[in-house]
């Protein structure tokens, strides 16, 4: 009886000793890294040109924080038009914008994932886009001089709902850099939704 309580005592001292060492080996082993939510920067923007300070300062912002650049052309489809009609026109014009700021990104090492958001006015487009996607940071383009795009009242309409932080850039009147459409877009059958790929664009 002495005996088998003897070896009970040394079975749990063993046990003891073992699960000790495993614990201290496992808090001194390295913890494998947990992949975070990936984030997004909302690049809204509406034309043939936007303002290469603002796409930028987007990719700057994607760069530091290890963020998705989500650069979003807003179409416009006239009310005579189902919303969900094929516009090769809008489309042409678009997919040439979203694709040169792919590659500037892309030359900085920046993600992107694109999206064109159709509305009947460039609110309306925007507005569906706040609804369907996640994104931490807006950084939306102002247009000097009263140019195509968001109004004043389209800008405070987004300070008051984008769910995320807004950065609203306006260049100086004097900095014209941009990137804009070479020439215009050519129409397109009505049955296709993208426009030649012949077109370039050019960074100004």
């Amino acid at each position: 009886m002495i005996h088998v309580e003897h070896v009970l005592i040394a079975t749990a001292l063993v046990l003891g000793l073992v699960g000790g060492f495993l614990l201290a080996r496992s808090r001194l082993r390295p913890k494998a890294h947990r992949p975070e939510a990936v984030h997004h920067i909302l690049l809204p923007f509406t034309g043939t040109e936007i303002s290469r300070r603002a796409v930028d300062a987007a990719m700057r912002l994607a760069r530091a924080e290890g963020a998705t650049l989500m650069p979003a052309y807003l179409a416009q489809v006239p009310k005579s038009l189902p919303l969900e009609c094929a516009i090769p026109n809008e489309a042409g014009k678009a997919m040439s914008m979203l694709e040169a700021i792919e590659q500037r990104a892309t030359a900085q090492g920046v993600p992107v994932d694109a999206r064109i958001e159709r509305g009947r006015t460039y609110r309306h487009a925007l507005a569906r886009l706040l609804e369907r996607e996640e994104f931490d940071r807006v950084v939306v383009p102002a247009h000097v001089n009263g140019g195509e795009g968001l109004s004043g009242d389209d800008l405070i309409w987004l300070l008051q709902k984008a769910p995320a932080e807004v950065l609203i850039l306006r260049p100086a009147p004097d900095d014209d850099r941009r990137l804009q459409l070479a020439k215009p877009i050519r129409s397109a059958p009505a049955s296709s939704s993208i426009a030649p790929r012949e077109e370039r664009l050019t960074a100004a």
